[in-house]
């Protein structure tokens, strides 16, 4: 009885140094293929510098959910959620493509299946899968962006909290 509260506190010690690390003297990476460093804390703001990939950020402030970076001799506030505490490695897949959906070109992402993939499908009962597919992307492509930043705003998502 007396193991719950002890292993309780054991996890609770394990995680300070995670969040201890996206804190200001701390170190961040960019996740995204280009991330922009806005003028406020704010997804509204305006982009001040754009930083790629991977990049190391010394951070300065935080402030809620964002933080204040510099790489150099750009500066500017992120949404925690676009960057790492931890160095990613860029992983590609079999074929050479970055597994990241951020950094697939869209030239890459909309060639059709491979006969295998399909193959694959039809010996598993998913035939329907590629239908499926189509009606997804038919649905999404008539969703615009300003649909996106509206729903993210209201529901208090993504970096719009």
């Amino acid at each position: 009885m007396k193991k719950t509260p002890i292993l309780l506190a054991g996890v609770g010690l394990l995680t300070l140094p995670a969040v201890a690390a996206l804190a200001p003297g701390g170190t961040a990476y960019t996740k995204r293929a280009s991330t922009a460093l806005l003028a406020q804390p704010s997804a509204m703001a305006d982009t001040v510098a754009t930083v790629g990939y991977g990049r190391k950020l010394s951070i300065s402030a935080a402030q809620g959910a964002w933080l204040n970076v510099r790489d150099g001799n750009k500066s500017g506030w992120v949404f925690k959620g676009n960057v790492s505490e931890q160095k990613i490695a860029e992983v590609k897949g079999a074929d050479g493509l970055p597994l990241e959906a951020s950094q697939t070109t869209a030239s890459a992402a909309a060639r059709p299946l491979a006969d295998g993939a399909v193959e694959y499908a039809n010996r598993k009962g998913l035939g329907e899968a590629r239908a499926d597919v189509q009606w997804l992307e038919d649905v999404t492509a008539k969703i615009s962006p300003d649909d996106i930043r509206t729903y993210m705003q209201t529901e208090k998502k993504g970096d719009c909290q």
